[in-house]
């Protein structure tokens, strides 16, 4: 099976990578605006800009993949409140492009989509639940969504949480890491406890995804962790795994922030439906934050 990853670069695109380019039944092209670190001698790499039309067309067209995993995305909740245009070019016209170029290249599409597009009235959500997002960010994610199920590609439609995880070459941080180096460094932190959540492992959200493409699965799941933890609970947790000082964790609720970009109260998410058609099975928490420190050399 010819598999090529969109978004290569980011944390889930990374973890993809590493993950398919050790099965030797699947050929691994790889595709960023810039050639990954770390790439697997076994994995082929194509630079590409899912904004450029016809460089995604020629991509792909070129790459002759089975599977498409779409994981490119503007994910900056707040920078995309601030800069709409710049969005929506990301997660709506590049949807667009994947699409057209999918169809050109009879090729299943699995897109990766995230738990903002819902209000956060109530969690956790199963696949019937209605979305309503309530920032920009939310909005362009389900406009992405939207395109897909109008079109007559083959498609699947993963959903996500608040990933976590590592990379040798983070660009961008994330909870789990955050609240560490804060805290290794004794600084204080204000840490929402009225939002939910079930935070991700981003190895267990690559292996949903290989799943969904290796049996060509369609429809929408829900993949992320099992347990509903606020960022509090995830906080107190990352400390106490990693034997650091919790008194330097203060509550506080989302009242207290100021941000461009509304967040959801309560998400989460329920994969009874992943878990019983992909085969899905998540880490614990805990299990996750053991991987993270093995490949963080604590």
């Amino acid at each position: 099976m010819r598999i090529l990853i969109t978004g290569a670069n980011g944390l889930l695109g990374y973890k993809l990578v590493q993950l398919l380019g050790s099965k030797p039944d699947v050929t691994t092209i790889a595709t960023a605006r810039k050639k990954p670190a770390d790439l697997p001698t076994a994995v082929q790499f194509l630079e590409l800009d899912i904004t450029n039309q016809q460089q995604t067309s020629e991509v792909i067209a070129a790459a002759k993949p089975d599977v498409v995993i779409h994981t490119a995305a503007m994910t900056q909740v707040d920078q995309c409140e601030t800069e709409r245009d710049k969005c929506w070019l990301t997660n709506v016209t590049g949807v667009g492009h994947i699409i057209e170029a999918c169809s050109q290249a009879n090729a299943h599409l699995v897109h990766v989509s995230t738990d903002f597009i819902f209000d956060g009235t109530y969690g956790p959500l199963d696949e019937t639940a209605v979305p309503n997002p309530v920032n920009f960010y939310g909005e362009s994610k389900l406009a992405g969504e939207k395109l897909i199920q109008q079109s007559k590609i083959s498609w699947a439609i993963l959903r996500t949480v608040l990933v976590y995880g590592v990379t040798p070459d983070m660009s961008r941080s994330n909870i789990v890491l955050w609240v560490k180096k804060s805290l290794e460094e004794g600084k204080t932190i204000n840490v929402v406890n009225d939002q939910w959540r079930t935070p991700t492992l981003a190895e267990d959200l690559a292996v949903g995804c290989f799943l969904a493409a290796s049996q060509k699965a369609k429809g929408i799941f829900h993949i992320s962790g099992s347990e509903m933890m606020t960022p509090f609970d995830i906080a107190m947790a990352t400390a106490n795994f990693f034997k650091l000082n919790v008194s330097l964790i203060k509550p506080a609720d989302s009242s207290t922030f100021t941000q461009p970009a509304r967040r959801p109260p309560k998400t989460g998410f329920i994969i009874t439906k992943a878990q019983a058609e992909l085969g899905y099975k998540p880490h614990t928490f805990t299990e996750g934050l053991a991987l993270l420190a093995a490949q963080a050399g604590r």
